[in-house]
């Protein structure tokens, strides 16, 4: 029996933070083992070239760091397809039929990209690549035929224009070549978008307000102390609140149910008065160290021979490319496009 597929991956712009372990990576870890779907993760630094073009030494470096976390965190290469994006040939042949069948006021039109467009401040300078991005994901998705594909619920608007872009090149080409695929949404909020150590709405790279993977113990200890709590909780007697806080969000988020009975006994104390932020902080130091440390260490142990690394993405790249070319030329007999038998 076939396996349901799953694909997702990331954009190759920096090591990657507990914003992308809590919301994806741990996620991925869990499925890989339980063995139901067949899984591809890729790094998409195409696209994050769509942004970055002109610093293309950044994504090349971030290719060894991703791997790095990846296989850090339990991502297991004899499991899942890892592999880069731009070594897949097949996928950009795919995105040029594709831009044929979506006009350009919908693309433009996509919530996520019109958000993206504005949070980049790009004016009237966007890059063509970018604007054109949900056909470029479209064609990383169709061309592994994903069934389900793993997002924030702020890509829900991705996934219905790559399944709008299957729907119309079935419909063109009276075919069932491609497959529709389901979007697999986070079921925590917070996990899903974990908020930066300064109370910002999203834990960033570019604002540089979160803790990486590859951060090292005195580093996450600073991070964790200088974090966002209640400004309005002056002194330790002082009652303070939860919401916005956090030191409790990410608790919430990061602490495992044998947890939730102190978690809850702190939160009291914290509203009534009585407990200070130090130790609030202490105790989720400890919470994010139980599940840091042993990634801090396996991620050392692989970055001491990055060879093997980067042999373990030639190979994830080969069988990539061997799946993406049977659906192009799947694709390309739909259409008709086999002029030599």
């Amino acid at each position: 029996m076939t396996k349901p597929i799953i694909l997702t991956g990331d954009r190759p712009t920096g090591k990657l933070h507990i914003g992308h372990y809590i919301g994806s990576l741990k996620n991925r870890v869990a499925m890989q083992n339980e063995g139901i779907y067949d899984t591809f993760i890729m790094m998409a630094d195409q696209q994050a070239l769509t942004d970055h073009a002109k610093e293309p030494q950044k994504i090349i470096e971030s290719v060894g760091n991703v791997a790095l976390d990846y296989l850090a965190v339990g991502l297991n290469p004899e499991k899942t397809t890892i592999f880069i994006q731009s070594q897949i040939p097949e996928l950009a042949e795919l995105s040029a039929y594709y831009m044929n069948l979506v006009s350009l006021n919908r693309v433009l039109r996509n919530p996520t990209v019109k958000t993206e467009i504005d949070q980049k401040n790009f004016g009237e300078g966007v890059p063509a690549g970018f604007a054109m991005y949900p056909i470029s994901q479209a064609a990383d998705i169709t061309a592994f035929k994903a069934t389900h594909v793993p997002v924030g619920n702020d890509q829900a608007p991705m996934i219905e224009q790559t399944r709008e872009i299957v729907r119309a090149f079935n419909h063109a080409y009276s075919c069932d070549v491609l497959v529709e695929p389901e979007g697999i949404y986070p079921e925590n909020e917070n996990a899903g978008r974990l908020p930066g150590l300064d109370g910002n709405a999203k834990m960033s790279k570019s604002l540089n307000n979160g803790i990486f993977l590859a951060d090292d113990a005195d580093t996450v200890q600073k991070k964790v102390m200088s974090m966002y709590t209640d400004p309005s909780h002056i002194t330790v007697s002082d009652p303070g609140k939860i919401d916005g806080n956090m030191v409790f969000t990410y608790l919430d988020v990061f602490g495992r149910a044998e947890d939730a009975a102190d978690i809850a006994e702190m939160k009291a104390h914290y509203q009534a008065g009585g407990l200070g932020d130090v130790k609030t902080k202490k105790y989720l130091l400890e919470i994010l160290e139980r599940e840091l440390a042993p990634i801090r260490a396996r991620r050392a142990e692989y970055a001491e021979n990055m060879d093997a690394v980067y042999a373990m993405l030639k190979k994830g790249c080969e069988r990539a490319e061997a799946v993406a070319a049977g659906t192009l030329s799947e694709v390309k007999r739909a259409m008709g496009l086999t002029y030599f038998g």
